[in-house]
């Protein structure tokens, strides 16, 4: 069995903040979080000889992703499943729900089929874990459709939802929905009957329709502030209303884009770290240049970091979850511990993982990131495994419990 032992960083254990610390990695698993004067001295590890300008923190889970290096969730091939997986440790991500758009039922049937069957066969350690898929559309408003392909939107149907859950092998995770739409109140209540997140997005309710919906199981908003009726002083509209639920958790998408600074602020101020997500909304041209691309069967053209359609309308994002970490704490001043959660515990509590992901504590999935004094990713562990180094070599690493020198 390998193990790893990262000595002498700071470490954001679930227990909270070690100054300087170490974690202890067998297997796929977290074996022990301590104190540098709790260390084993001889465990047969690898050793990552790091110092107090290093953070140990737990890996990042991204809850809303359609792409990334050239691939897509709606290409519906393992393939791009897999490159997906393969590039978001670079950015701190360990896991993630696979996210769907709005597309013809063969279309997203077809995804769905993939993400199962990928889920089933593959999802290997070394790699970003899929931990399920998030079906973003059809059940949305053509008022508030943004990148979501119009021709292609329904009325949320209950029946129509089992059989993809169906295909889906039980992995449809979240659920986005308009819930001012016919049936949507009736599908809310049976996906919380069956376990799955619903959430509010590409909706123009107000606020009683938006109260209404999370009495019938709301928890969960999609993409804060885009995609939605925003916030007037005579009507506070979707961003109001689940701004003023506690029992609704919000993502965010902390582009400086999306999202402007003080906005985020202003979310960070309501919410606070316990009611936010960060996730990327990224799509295929992230972690490429400049270009043409598609999303959900339309033209997108990426310049300069943007992602938009012809006429302008943003279509996702190409954002590194890593880069949200940073660009949050400097819009609002929180703290690593509270951006952590954001990113961390948050996600993996809403997704109901959070007794293996989420945290750093013995016995959870061993999902570990390092990161520097910039808050940037040096290094990356998925379920146990070297998956990111910013090195070739870790530096300061030997193996058999010695440090080289």
């Amino acid at each position: 069995m390998k193990r790893w032992l990262l000595k002498n960083a700071v470490v954001y254990a679930e227990t909270g903040k070690i100054d300087q610390g170490y974690v202890l990695i067998e297997g796929e698993k977290v074996a022990d979080v301590g104190p540098m004067s709790l260390c084993p001295a001889d465990v047969g590890a690898e050793v990552i000889e790091l110092s107090s300008r290093f953070a140990i923190v737990p890996g990042f889970i991204d809850v809303h992703i359609h792409g990334a290096a050239g691939a897509d969730v709606m290409d519906a091939t393992p393939v791009a499943i897999q490159a997906m997986a393969n590039a978001l440790p670079a950015e701190g991500t360990t896991s993630f729900l696979a996210t769907t758009m709005t597309a013809p039922s063969e279309q997203i049937e077809a995804a769905l089929v993939n993400v199962a069957r990928y889920m089933e066969r593959e999802n290997d350690p070394g790699a970003a874990e899929v931990l399920g898929v998030h079906l973003e559309g059809p059940f949305l408003s053509p008022k508030r459709a943004g990148a979501q392909h119009p021709r292609h939107l329904a009325d949320p149907d209950i029946s129509l939802f089992q059989r993809w859950q169906e295909v889906a092998g039980g992995n449809i995770r979240l659920v986005t929905l308009a819930p001012e739409r016919d049936g949507g109140l009736d599908l809310i209540a049976y996906l919380k009957k069956t376990g799955v997140v619903a959430s509010i997005g590409h909706s123009d309710a107000v606020y009683e329709e938006v109260k209404a919906a999370v009495a019938a199981g709301v928890t969960h908003a999609t993409h804060l502030f885009n995609g939605m009726r925003g916030i007037h002083h005579r009507e506070p509209g979707v961003a109001g209303a689940v701004l003023m639920h506690d029992e609704v958790m919000c993502e965010l998408i902390a582009d400086g884009l999306h999202v402007a600074p003080p906005m985020v602020r202003f979310a960070y101020r309501n919410k606070r770290s316990d009611g936010l997500i960060l996730i990327t909304d990224a799509m295929r041209a992230k972690c490429l240049g400049d270009g043409q691309y598609d999303l959900g069967g339309q033209e997108v053209t990426v310049r300069g970091g943007e992602a938009r359609l012809a006429d302008g309308t943003l279509a996702g994002s190409v954002l590194k979850l890593a880069d949200a970490l940073r660009r949050v704490l400097d819009c609002t001043g929180c703290t690593l511990e509270e951006v952590i959660r954001m990113a961390s515990w948050n996600p993996a509590k809403q997704l109901r993982v959070l007794d293996r992901k989420g945290s750093l504590r013995p016995g959870k999935d061993a999902d570990v990131v390092v990161l520097d004094e910039q808050y940037k990713v040096a290094m990356t562990f998925c379920r146990g495994a070297l998956a990111y180094c910013q090195q070739s070599e870790p530096q300061g690493a030997g193996r058999d419990g010695h440090e080289s020198h």
